[in-house]
């Protein structure tokens, strides 16, 4: 009996642990995604009004293309980190 509760301690605290990474990275992309798409785009885009790029300022680049793509990038980003954090804690797909 004190065998099983030991290995559900263990489990809640690994299971706690996992969680507690996973919230942690899809907090960073939210922050990422947010400081791009919103602050860049919309917030700093007068200041980034006088560098150009391909043809545009930077400000508008960021707020048509440059927050799609890293978005993209978070994407790509969140599915690598997890199947990282899953095969750490041993709960990767088969």
């Amino acid at each position: 009996m004190a065998d099983q509760t030991t290995h559900t301690a263990q489990a809640a605290s690994t299971d706690k642990g996992y969680w507690q990474a996973n919230v942690r990275i899809i907090l960073i992309s939210l922050v990422i995604w947010a400081l791009v798409s919103f602050g860049f785009g919309i917030l700093l885009r007068p200041l980034l009004s006088g560098i150009a790029v391909g043809g545009t300022d930077l400000g508008f680049w960021f707020a048509q293309q440059g927050s799609i793509l890293v978005f993209l990038g978070l994407i790509f980003f969140y599915a690598w980190r997890m199947n990282k954090l899953d095969a750490e804690y041993g709960v990767e797909e088969e």
